[in-house]
């Protein structure tokens, strides 16, 4: 008669992980391999304080002195660190250099927006004057 729809949402609680899953999460997320959020998705964790407990309770990290408590980093993950960093600041560079052809692009709009508005009203609108006027007005203020 009527069926009966099941949602896929499953309510878990710690018991429902075993030890060896949480170790294996917290060692993922602390080689860096994964992020706390893209765990939650991967293994369908439900709450981001689930895996903050884990890290804390199984994680290298010293949570009360905020220093990590495990040896230094390997030269592998130096490398990864770095070619991270390099693709960020790739990234940076070339959003930079789009800023400033658009705005070298605005400059040119506007200076010829200027131009034709000088020509069709037959006004001058830019400032027409020389350094040495400038200079020259500097030296008389010191003068007086």
């Amino acid at each position: 008669m009527a069926e009966i729809k099941h949602s896929q949402y499953v309510k878990r609680t710690q018991k429902d992980y075993s030890m060896s899953f949480k170790l294996r999460v917290v060692a993922e997320i602390e080689n860096g391999e994964l992020s706390p959020t893209s765990a939650m998705k991967r293994y369908g964790i439900q709450g981001h304080g689930t895996i903050l407990k884990w890290l804390r309770k199984y994680g290298t990290f010293d949570w009360e002195n905020q220093t990590p408590s495990n040896m230094p980093k390997s030269q592998e993950q130096k490398i990864l660190e770095l070619e991270a960093r390099v693709k960020l600041l790739e990234k940076q560079k070339a959003f930079l250099e789009h800023q400033v052809d658009r705005a070298d692009r605005k400059a040119v709009l506007f200076d010829m927006m200027i131009d034709l508005a000088e020509k069709e009203f037959n006004i001058p609108i830019r400032k027409k004057c020389s350094p040495e006027q400038s200079t020259s007005a500097d030296k008389k203020e010191k003068k007086q």
